[in-house]
């Protein structure tokens, strides 16, 4: 190797690995790139005589791993957000990370040689490794996002998916495909075309959604090892509304009597004449499910978005939120809470009551007075635990307002009898019996709370715990110091609270939000005591575990006192402070 010697180390890290080789630092690999470039051994070239030379027999798991990511994987970086003072309806836009398209090594390449190249590399790896899907899975998002040619895209994305067909993230592939193949259709085109891009597309992202349902956790295949996947995959679901996005677009824009079609005001055979062609009918099943299931994908969405979040310092991409919120508005909601209030005058609205345990962020004052109304109507025609669960938050959400009540909640009394709750009840069902049983200093009615809470856990863990096992659970309410519903405080009140005061609301993870004196004023301490890193809310003689929402305060045996905030899953102490032994000062 000289006079090169000095540019190189070999390492073994440990006895029974082999010898390994490498350059002595990143920067000399670069300008060694760089120099054979300026002599004309491109990094192409490196790359295609890299694969053809040392990939010939078995490759070795750790060079696999190497060359996958050296082809691969996709740095991340750091997106400044422009409008990081306009809010969305989960909550305030931020600074967001987002992944380079593709590997750096395969961007170097697009720069310097061009677009063919690096597509001619990634063609190579798939075919020299032709049972691993990540290669085909890379090269078809080529084709697809910098060739646009939707045909090698297609033709890639299938051989990914069967080389690892019960992966849902290697399914993702085959629906980006068509649904960019839609969305960069000229708007002119027939509306045939439309439908039938739309077809393959749909068809794709459902299929991804049913192996991801199907996972649940499970083994997946990746690189011949064995791994579990720890996050529910919901891109099926956000492609769908996605792809129906597009077709609203695409159809209205040719002619308005579509807008009355895809949200079923008319039916397709009733307007052919206006549409100008009788074959469109051949697609009337597909148009028929399109508003019936983005209703139904907004819904889980919705309650996936406002429940959790992707960890405790990062929040879902902005454009999830936007794409969800402009779907369900073409298709669904023509006014803000009108179809609500026409679904609960027919008897027809779903009952699960998450959807209306954040109505505070989507439904005037107002609409949320009809609601109620509504509500009550349905709670004296039939016998429902969740009916009465919705009618009591929406009567929550209006006190967290301070606006002026239709009529005093009568429902109360009739959920108190409705106790004790199984977990079978919904986890919202639960939320609300703790809220409103949780005791304090002058109550006695808390021998049954530890109960609940364990009851509420498992109910979590049937309803919710799959898809979002991994997320970090957001606090959706909190004690206040007021009694009955008066003491149930929504999160958004209380960030309205900090905002007054503050440019940027500060992530949760940090609890900035509980030094404020406003909010401070509004809630209840709760006295516990940390031991052997747990934490236990105590009430008279009686000690409750609950969680907390920073573990690392968990390190030390002292009482505390904190806020107390429920996620979907059960009670979360916020604000933890040392009380000091002599006064029950805080530290």
């Amino acid at each position: 190797m000289k006079p090169f010697s000095h540019l190189i180390i070999t390492f073994q890290q440990d006895t029974r690995s082999e010898i390994r080789v490498r350059m002595a630092h990143p920067m000399i690999a670069q300008c060694c790139t760089e120099l054979m470039a300026e002599a004309g051994v491109t990094r192409s070239d490196t790359a295609r005589n890299f694969l053809t030379h040392l990939c010939r027999d078995e490759v070795p798991p750790f060079l696999l791993g190497f060359i996958k990511d050296m082809l691969t994987k996709r740095e991340m970086t750091i997106k400044e957000n422009k409008n990081t003072t306009e809010e969305h309806h989960w909550g305030p836009k931020r600074t967001e990370e987002e992944q380079e398209k593709f590997s750096r090594l395969i961007l170097d390449i697009q720069k310097k040689e061009g677009k063919n190249e690096s597509a001619s590399v990634l063609k190579l790896a798939s075919n020299t490794f032709d049972q691993n899907p990540f290669f085909p899975q890379a090269l078809a998002r080529f084709y697809c996002m910098e060739l646009k040619d939707y045909n090698q895209a297609e033709l890639w994305a299938s051989r990914a998916k069967k080389r690892d067909p019960q992966n849902s993230f290697i399914a993702d592939t085959l629906g980006q495909v068509h649904k960019s193949h839609l969305k960069y259709t000229e708007s002119h085109v027939d509306p045939k075309k439309i439908l039938q891009l739309a077809t393959k597309a749909i068809n794709a992202f459902k299929d991804e959604e049913q192996l991801a349902e199907n996972e649940q956790g499970t083994d997946m295949k990746e690189d011949g090892k064995t791994k579990v996947t720890r996050n529910f995959n919901t891109s099926g679901q956000f492609g769908y509304l996605q792809v129906c996005n597009l077709v609203y677009d695409l159809l209205v824009s040719q002619n308005e009597t579509w807008r009355k079609v895809l949200t079923k005001a008319v039916p397709i055979n009733s307007v052919l004449e206006l549409l100008g062609d009788k074959k469109l009918l051949r697609f009337n099943d597909l148009i028929n499910s399109l508003r019936d299931e983005v209703a139904k994908k907004c819904d889980f969405l919705d309650k996936y978005l406002s429940y959790s979040k992707r960890d405790m310092n990062k929040d879902d991409p902005s454009y999830r939120y936007e794409d969800l919120a402009e779907c369900y508005r073409k298709y669904v909601r023509k006014e803000k809470g009108a179809d609500v209030i026409r679904k609960l005058e027919q008897n027809v609205v779903d009952t699960s009551s998450g959807r209306l345990a954040c109505i505070d962020r989507e439904y005037s004052e107002s609409a949320l007075k009809e609601i109620i109304t509504q509500w009550e109507e349905i709670c004296l025609r039939k016998d429902s635990v969740t009916a009465l669960v919705n009618y009591i938050f929406a009567h929550v959400m209006l006190m967290n307002r301070r606006a002026v009540l239709p009529h005093e909640c009568k429902s109360l009394m009739a959920f108190k009898k409705k106790m004790p709750l199984s977990a079978d009840d919904s986890p919202e069902c639960h939320m609300l019996a703790l809220l409103l049983y949780w005791p304090t200093n002058d109550e006695g009615n808390y021998a049954s709370v530890s109960q609940l809470i364990e009851c509420m856990r498992l109910s979590y863990e049937q309803a919710y715990k799959k898809h979002l096992r991994s997320r970090h659970l957001c606090p959706l309410f909190f004690i206040g110091k007021a009694q009955g519903l008066n003491r149930i405080v929504h999160r958004k009140i209380l960030e309205g609270l900090f905002e007054r005061n503050n440019d940027t609301i500060q992530d949760w993870s940090r609890e900035n939000i509980f030094k404020d004196p406003m909010v401070q004023d509004r809630l209840l301490k709760v006295d516990g005591v940390v031991r052997n890193y747990r934490l236990y809310a105590t009430v008279g003689d009686t000690v409750i575990q609950v969680d907390a929402n920073r573990r690392n305060s968990l390190w030390k045996h002292r009482q505390v006192s904190f806020y107390l905030g429920f996620t979907i899953r059960g009670p979360v102490a916020f604000g933890i402070q040392t009380k000091t032994a002599e006064k029950g000062n805080i530290l």
